[in-house]
């Protein structure tokens, strides 16, 4: 939201310079910046949208919910705002000042104008080439899910994780279960075959790396059959005998369900890495695959590490589908906008190249991806997308008027640059501050999305007008109406 007030009240000190009063200034700026406005939204809105289609019922109601947050913002920023102004106006000193800085020199904005010039130009493209080539080479060692022991969220010397790495390391139980849910015909749960097919599972699992140990009504059927033989070690087995296996587990009806016909197997895990989830998932596939009949099931999965299991398996799937679809429709509404292939590509270049370095430092990080980070692309997308819009549409416009490209990207930078850079490291001097908290999660986060704001920010201000250096022809534009939307 602050990315479009910010232009708003900006376009609206330029307008006042000249306008007879505030309701005309905010009358054009309305005009001047709805649209690319309305465009910029469409964007952060797709981005969210997208993530419906993960198969996961907290991201599709975090997609929901963001996606009418953006939604307000039409009405708020771009509609409110405006009509606010024509009320409160802008200061005569805010006015004066937009007057001189309207035609006074800017060192800086001037120096930043380079990225437009021939010879800096082809440097950034190569630059650009050499940092996607890079990221998306680091990147391959991005995996899916938690990378660490414990509690993510918290920092591996705090309390809890010291606890729980205790626990582990000392016992054979953990906080981490995977349950594997072996389903029969009623009361076919205490049959020998199921039995010793449960038994053993077990045992495999047990000699999986990362597995602290596996219980289930085999256990209970084995310790009770060795007490009632005044706890002879050689009996610790399963009875051939019905009778016998049917009295062994009358007191472990919490480990079959009133029918037994659904017999579970708890495996407690050394943690939930994602590869700790992958062994265990495919050790108890592979015995299914094997040993599962009609009669004699095993399925997957419940307990915590089951459900997270399941949930490192669908982002898998998804992950690189929504950052393509996120990039298409962005790509689709520009174009549409533009109605330009060169504007499109202007504009959406640079945000890949902030998901490839994105994608490269979580790996850098050691962050997975999972349910809490998945967001943080379609946030990157949208944040860049409204700095790449609102300085294209600007740079066209002074590009139709007939400057030269590296002029014309001046006087973008005098108009909007102000804007775009305030927004930039406003937003990200409002997060950085999380790179101090004591919630490692939150620091991460912090960092993450520190990393995002001001790589959009600088994307759109310098690799932008180095793409648009080889793929626009100002000469063309000089002079012409132009079909996009911002003309009309």
């Amino acid at each position: 939201g602050i990315s479009h007030g910010v232009q708003k009240i900006n376009g609206i000190a330029l307008q006042s310079s000249e306008a007879e009063n505030a309701l005309m200034a905010a009358k054009r700026t309305f005009r001047q910046l709805f649209l690319p406005g309305m465009i910029a939204i469409l964007a952060d809105a797709v981005g969210f949208i997208t993530l419906l289609i993960i198969d996961i019922g907290v991201i599709r109601e975090l997609a929901i919910g963001a996606s009418i947050g953006v939604a307000v913002i039409v009405f708020t920023n771009l509609i409110l705002l405006p009509v606010a102004i024509s009320y409160v106006g802008i200061s005569k000193r805010a006015i004066n000042r937009s007057k001189q800085d309207a035609v006074s020199e800017h060192p800086f904005w001037r120096l930043l104008s380079n990225f437009a010039s021939p010879k800096v130009a082809p440097v950034s493209i190569v630059l650009a080439l050499l940092a996607f080539g890079g990221g998306l080479w680091y990147s391959q060692n991005l995996k899916i899910g938690d990378l660490d022991q414990g509690a993510p969220e918290l920092r591996p010397d705090s309390r809890y994780n010291k606890d729980n790495a205790f626990i582990i390391n000392h016992y054979s139980t953990s906080s981490d279960v995977l349950v594997v849910m072996v389903k029969t015909p009623p009361e076919g749960c205490s049959a020998y075959p199921t039995m010793s097919a449960i038994n053993e599972l077990a045992w495999k699992m047990e000699n999986t790396q990362g597995v602290q140990s596996a219980i289930s009504l085999v256990t209970v059927s084995r310790q009770m059959i060795k007490g009632m033989n005044e706890g002879n070690l050689k009996w610790e087995s399963l009875s051939r005998n019905k009778d016998v296996l049917n009295n062994s587990i009358a007191r472990a009806d919490g480990l079959y369900n009133n029918t037994c016909s659904l017999a579970p197997l708890l495996v407690f895990l050394n943690d939930h890495k994602a590869e700790t989830l992958d062994r265990a998932v495919r050790a108890v596939q592979d015995f299914a695959k094997q040993n599962s009949t009609p009669d004699l099931q095993f399925l997957l999965a419940a307990g915590n590490a089951g459900i997270e299991a399941a949930t490192n398996e669908v982002i898998k799937k998804s992950e690189l589908t929504i950052l393509i679809l996120v990039y298409l429709c962005v790509a689709a509404m520009c174009m549409i906008t533009f109605r330009s292939w060169a504007a499109t590509l202007c504009i959406v270049l640079p945000l890949v190249l902030t998901s490839v370095l994105g994608n490269a430092l979580m790996a850098f990080m050691g962050i997975g991806v999972k349910v809490a980070t998945l967001p943080v692309v379609a946030l990157g997308v949208g944040i860049g997308v409204d700095y790449g819009i609102y300085i294209y549409s600007r740079l066209e416009s002074f590009l139709r008027a007939g400057l030269p490209l590296q002029e014309a990207y001046y006087e973008t930078l005098k108009s909007t640059g102000k804007a775009v850079l305030f927004t930039g490291l406003c937003l990200a001097i409002g997060v950085c501050t999380w790179i101090f908290s004591a919630i490692k999660f939150q620091a991460d986060m912090g960092l993450m999305l520190t990393f995002m704001l001001l790589w959009n920010m600088f994307g759109a201000l310098w690799l932008l007008p180095a793409l648009a250096r080889f793929l626009i022809k100002p000469e063309k534009m000089a002079g012409k109406v132009g079909n996009s939307l911002f003309s009309h």
